[in-house]
């Protein structure tokens, strides 16, 4: 009986921790996603990038995936210059996971031109990574709704 108490005492314990973890990542990648098309408004690459773990990859639709700080610099100001991307928008649906190192974050998202009309839209998958640096995206996939890449 007392083996079944402590049992369930530790495993009461181990959720409530999960739990704890996972609100925890939830709220980081609240606060992440808050700022991130702030990199967009203010033409600053650094706060893009500071969003995504040193072995990030981002898999953009109609693109070779692009892994490593350089390449999101290089994603950033493609999708500045090229695309005309000023400001969005995320809408998280879901975060899966315990919280101890990684989550999945699901969600759906808008890309704003520099008049604010919607030019794309999709929905996303990233997995978050918890770093010494707090949490950040690890994996960025991600596909527009539309039947072709904006112009």
């Amino acid at each position: 009986m007392l083996f079944a108490i402590v049992v369930i005492s530790v495993a009461c314990n181990s959720l409530q921790a999960t739990n704890n973890n996972l609100e925890e990542a939830k709220k980081e990648i609240a606060e992440s996603n808050a700022i991130y098309f702030e990199s967009f408004v203010k033409n600053d690459s650094s706060i893009f990038i500071d969003r995504y773990a040193e072995d990030a990859c981002i898999m953009a639709p109609f693109a070779p995936q692009a892994c490593g700080r350089e390449n999101a610099a290089r994603f950033f100001r493609i999708a500045y210059d090229i695309y005309g991307l000023r400001n969005g928008r995320f809408i998280t649906t879901a975060v899966y996971g315990s919280g101890n190192e990684f989550v999945t974050e699901e969600g759906l998202w808008q890309s704003f031109n520099e008049r604010g009309e919607l030019f794309d839209d999709g929905k996303f998958l990233v997995l978050w990574k918890k770093t010494s640096n707090g949490w950040k995206m690890f994996r960025d996939s991600f596909s527009s709704n539309r039947s072709q890449p904006a112009k």
